[in-house]
């Protein structure tokens, strides 16, 4: 049986756990191609993963302080607000709780122009900003682990890069939690506004049977469903289309879908019954109080321009205990989504979609979940042009009992 050893290559299906103050965080990506002798692993995992087999799951426990940064974290520091330039191009919006480039900010030590590494407005008084710019993670404790795909020896070493698999992991992981449980402003100005205000019945009117993810996305999206469901449930597709992206062999009672589009609702084979609504015109649900034992919404959550007050009837509608679950990845239709979705980085989004969850009031037990990094399938039309799967992102939490 081969088992990692210094000179071999394998496939790792690397995993972030960590909790915020309002949720559960779990973060995976796939590293395919993994050079155990050229590749950055902290020593007390690598000593870990050496000797490990297919199927192997290893475990450590550590802080963002340890392993993102090379220096102790600093505390949020004060600028003028006109160092806040927006990279070169003029005086942009703050908002305190969002992030943005480093690049953004001049007259600063160590920072670039074209500098994307983000930080975090944590103030705004009396013209002047408090920033944070440390890594999102770096005063959090968590967890990483391995799973082990695949093992193989390595023919010769022809030089190349080291990649930093923690690190690349931890790119992204930390934006989608509050700062010190503090709201983020996500909500003003013209946020939920969109390029084309025409009558959605309009925009939707004729059928679209195109898949919006990849088939590799969708297989993690069913995973997540069969996690969460269970036999006999009554389940309710919000913004529903011809596909429910619900696992196979999965026994349920009812499977209601509610979308745009009557065409598209009548090709969906899991469905057991349609209605056809425009949440955004009257977000009321026409269900009766606890009639689900689950709600799923994917690929769909960031055409809402009234999210709280359908937020508050899923909940209506829920059992106690219930699922919500909100799956999303990086393609829409960009004349219909909400202007704040298209500015804000793929985990920002994860924050979002969070804040919806909490200020409706009726969620507890958060959690969100991400995997990234695996290949995409060969017979999707973007491959080759797009080596990576289309990434998932999903938040779920249970109605407050």
């Amino acid at each position: 049986m081969n088992t990692i050893q210094n000179d071999s290559l394998a496939d790792l299906l690397i995993q972030l756990n960590w909790q915020s103050e309002k949720a559960r965080h779990t973060d995976v990506y796939h590293a395919e191609g993994v050079n155990v002798w050229r590749d950055h692993f902290p020593r007390p995992f690598l000593d870990q993963l050496i000797g490990s087999a297919v199927g192997d799951r290893v475990q450590w426990h550590t802080r963002g302080a340890e392993v993102l940064a090379d220096h102790p974290p600093q505390p949020p520091i004060r600028i003028k607000r006109q160092q806040f330039n927006g990279n070169g191009g003029g005086a942009v919006t703050t908002r305190v709780g969002r992030f943005y480039p480093k690049g953004a900010l001049s007259g600063m030590p160590g920072i670039f122009k074209a500098n994307i590494e983000p930080f975090r407005l944590v103030g705004r008084k009396n013209g002047t900003l408090t920033v944070d710019l440390n890594h999102p993670l770096i005063n959090r404790e968590f967890s990483i682990s391995a799973t082990v795909g695949s093992v193989s020896p390595k023919a010769r070493e022809r030089g190349g890069t080291s990649e930093d698999w923690i690190g690349r992991l931890a790119n992204g992981p930390g934006l989608q939690a509050r700062w010190q449980d503090h709201p983020t402003d996500f909500f003003g100005d013209d946020a939920f506004q969109r390029s084309d205000e025409t009558d959605d019945t309009v925009f939707y009117e004729k059928p679209r049977l195109v898949q919006h993810l990849d088939d590799a996305a969708i297989e993690v999206i069913r995973s997540i469903h069969a996690r969460l469901l269970r036999e006999g449930d009554r389940v309710l597709d919000l913004m529903s289309s011809w596909q429910s992206h619900l696992p196979g062999g999965l026994r349920l009672q009812e499977v209601v879908g509610l979308g745009m589009n009557a065409k598209e609702l009548a090709h969906n084979p899991q469905l057991s019954s349609t209605v056809v609504q425009n949440l955004n015109r009257n977000p009321h649900l026409p269900f009766e109080d606890r009639r689900f034992h689950a709600v799923i919404c994917t690929a769909s959550v960031e055409y809402l321009v009234r999210p709280l007050e359908v937020f508050r009837e899923v909940s209506r509608v829920l059992r106690p205990d219930g699922y919500f679950v909100v799956n999303f990845s990086n393609r829409w239709f960009p004349p219909k989504a909400i202007k704040i979705w298209t500015e804000l980085h793929g985990f920002e989004r994860l924050g979002l979609v969070s804040e919806y969850f909490i200020q409706s009031e009726g969620f507890d037990r958060l959690h969100t979940y991400t995997m990234r990094g695996l290949p995409r399938p060969h017979a999707d039309k973007y491959y080759p042009q797009q080596r990576f799967s289309d990434p998932v992102f999903s938040v779920w939490g249970q109605k407050r009992s």
